[in-house]
């Protein structure tokens, strides 16, 4: 297999900081084992690729996974999964549709206008849903019926099958609907559903210290993090360093909203 180095390009993630990736084409015939390797040391799946960060001067992107026969379930959690279990959970092929495409464009502009894929067209959501060489399906969460058909649907993820977890690709949601808590609910349901089908982890992807976008992630417990030393428990110093290395991007990036934002009960 080889391996190919991206040139520098702004970070998504960190103001004012480059990112390269290194990254390798998944093979047809044995990729699904060979992406699960590569995500077991790091790496994430876009379509046929593996990617993994090698960025020059940063190393802030972690790898982060959920234990699902150590995880816990605090009662703000039990309550979320509460408040959504009148939703109905589908799995579906990998196939795109217009309707998950609807929801995608809602989401996008909602939550992540600025971001990369805010100008997702619809042959780029067809290649992100159907070009893999893994296990791959779509996980469909629907209001119940009102007429005998399917409901409407209001939250969507895609989502790899690896030998030892689910990793969560993409997902997305109605963002209007604040009350439910989807996104972290997506993710509770797959600690729920890998822990079902006795797969040990659930994936999220990368943990990026003093992202805002990232930070999310530090709430759930336990997770562990891929250190060179392998993976390992995040620490109570570890969240507090994330909680000062997030601080720090605040102040840098709006100063006077800092400054209030710490000032408040």
């Amino acid at each position: 297999m080889r391996f190919f180095l991206t040139a520098a390009s702004p970070c998504p993630y960190l103001p004012g900081r480059e990112e390269r990736k290194v990254f390798a084409h998944l093979p047809a015939g044995d990729g699904a084992a060979v992406n699960d390797s590569l995500t077991q040391s790091g790496f994430r799946r876009s379509q046929h690729i593996a990617y993994r960060p090698a960025c020059e001067a940063c190393s802030a992107c972690t790898s982060a996974r959920l234990p699902t026969a150590d995880y816990v379930f605090s009662r703000s959690e039990r309550k979320v999964l509460t408040r959504n279990n009148d939703l109905r959970r589908h799995l579906v092929e990998a196939e795109a549709t217009m309707e998950q495409f609807d929801l995608l464009r809602r989401y996008l502009l909602a939550r992540h206008a600025d971001g990369g894929m805010a100008d997702m067209t619809w042959p780029d959501f067809v290649a992100m849903v159907e070009d893999t060489a893994v296990r791959t399906h779509l996980i469909e969460y629907r209001l119940p019926s009102t007429d005998g058909g399917p409901g409407d649907l209001i939250a969507c993820v895609l989502i790899d099958v690896m030998s030892d977890g689910l990793s969560m690709v993409y997902s997305f949601y109605d963002p209007r609907d604040v009350r439910r808590s989807l996104g972290t609910f997506i993710i509770l349901d797959h600690v729920i559903q890998a822990a079902l089908n006795d797969l040990d982890y659930v994936y999220l992807g990368y943990w990026v210290p003093g992202s805002e976008k990232m930070a999310y992630k530090t709430r759930f417990s336990p997770i562990e993090v891929l250190r060179p030393q392998g993976w390992m428990l995040m620490s109570a110093k570890d969240r507090a360093q994330a909680e000062e290395s997030l601080a720090r991007e605040r102040l840098a990036r709006d100063p006077a909203a800092a400054r209030l934002g710490s000032k408040a009960p």
